[in-house]
C-alpha cells in the first residue's frame, strides 16, 4: 500500500523551485522579435524627432506646416520633443534592458503588472503610445496616410508579440511553482 493520499499540506512543509533556470530565464531568445521592434521603432522615432526638432518648420521631413492647421500646435518642435523622447529614446532603454533586465526603480514604480519586469510591461505602453499617437497625427492632419496603417500596425504587432505566452514567461519575475511535500 504505497498509495499516497493527497492532504493538506501548511506552507511550511511546502517548497518552491523555480520553473526555469536562471540561465534560461535571462536568454532574450524567445523575445528577439520583441527586441527588434523595440529598436526598429526608437531609430526611426530618434530620425524622425530629430529632424522635426533640427527644422520645425518641417521642411527636412517634407511635412509642411498646413498638417498642423488643426492642431494645438503652431510648429512642429514640440511634436518632434515628444517623438524623440517617448518614441524614440524610450523604446531604445526598453529594448536594452529587456536583454540586460538592469533595475529602474521608477520603472518599476509606475510597472502595472508587478509579476513582470518592468521592460516588459513598458513595451505594451510603447504599443499603446504608439498607437494614440498616430490616431491623434491622423485626426490632427484630418488624413489617413500610409505610413499611419504601417505604424499602427507597427504598435498591434508590439502589444501580440509581448503577450505571447513565451516572451511573458521569460521576463516573469516569480518563475515558481508550488510542490506540495507529503505529510508525515
Amino acid at each position: 500500500m504505497n498509495k499516497r493520499k493527497k492532504a493538506n499540506v501548511p506552507a511550511k512543509k511546502r517548497h518552491m523551485t523555480p520553473v526555469h533556470s536562471p540561465e534560461e530565464a535571462a536568454k532574450p531568445s524567445k523575445s528577439w522579435l520583441l527586441i527588434i521592434l523595440q529598436l526598429f521603432l526608437g531609430a526611426g522615432a530618434i530620425v524622425g524627432g530629430g529632424g522635426l526638432i533640427l527644422d520645425p518648420q518641417g521642411g527636412l521631413l517634407s511635412m509642411p506646416l498646413s498638417l498642423l492647421q488643426h492642431s494645438p500646435f503652431s510648429d512642429y518642435l514640440i511634436p518632434g520633443i515628444i517623438l524623440l523622447l517617448v518614441l524614440g529614446v524610450g523604446p531604445i532603454l526598453i529594448a536594452s534592458s529587456l536583454i540586460t533586465r538592469w533595475k529602474w526603480r521608477l520603472g518599476e514604480h509606475l510597472n502595472v503588472f508587478k509579476d513582470r519586469h518592468w521592460s516588459w510591461t513598458f513595451t505594451l505602453y510603447t504599443g499603446f503610445a504608439l498607437i494614440i499617437w498616430i490616431s491623434a497625427q491622423a485626426y490632427f492632419f484630418q488624413a489617413v496616410y500610409a505610413i499611419h496603417a504601417i505604424y499602427m500596425l507597427l504598435g498591434l504587432v508590439i502589444q501580440i508579440a509581448a503577450l505571447l505566452p513565451g516572451v511573458q514567461r521569460i521576463y516573469a519575475l516569480q518563475q515558481f511553482k508550488t510542490i506540495s511535500i507529503k505529510a508525515d
